[in-house]
């Protein structure tokens, strides 16, 4: 069995077909930047997208996602590229304090700008409701959103 992860052909070793994926991709694919939050899919730090959409890795299991498109925040910057528009977005607004939920933030971000390219506060506010960060940068994660979207949000704040 195999899965494609960030665009490359990933062996599931014998035996792991029925873990999370979160943990095929940090033990088996050597993947670190998705992490384990809750295990029970309700903070966000898993996040990956599946097909483009957000996913939580860990309630998703390898044959599950036999034949689907699986990228990580890895995938949206391949080393020596340049960073994704919300990666960028990120830096710009000081977005991490902590930085443990970020990258399940950012790709959530992301499949939000995929499906809404142009969100509202209140869009953004939904879709970014289950992604957890006890470090209160809420304000932040929106105006970087918006800056990814190419809306005017002002200064980073």
């Amino acid at each position: 069995m195999q899965l494609t992860i960030n665009g490359q052909t990933h062996p599931v070793p014998d035996g792991w077909e029925q873990e999370p994926l979160l943990w095929l991709l940090r033990e088996t694919a050597g993947l670190v930047g998705t992490r384990f939050g809750c295990g029970a899919g309700l903070c966000g730090a898993c996040t990956v997208l599946v097909d483009g959409e957000a996913a939580r890795s860990c309630l998703l299991t390898a044959q599950a996602l036999q034949g689907r498109a699986i990228t990580t925040i890895e995938g949206l910057s391949p080393p020596g590229a340049e960073l994704h528009p919300v990666q960028q977005a990120w830096v710009a607004h000081n977005v991490p304090q902590c930085g443990y939920c970020q990258s399940g933030q950012i790709m959530g971000a992301v499949a939000l700008l995929r499906a809404t390219p142009q969100p509202s506060d209140a869009q953004i506010d939904a879709a970014m409701a289950g992604h957890l960060c006890r470090c209160g940068t809420q304000r932040r994660v929106r105006a970087a959103i918006h800056h990814a979207a190419g809306q005017s949000t002002g200064t980073p704040s």
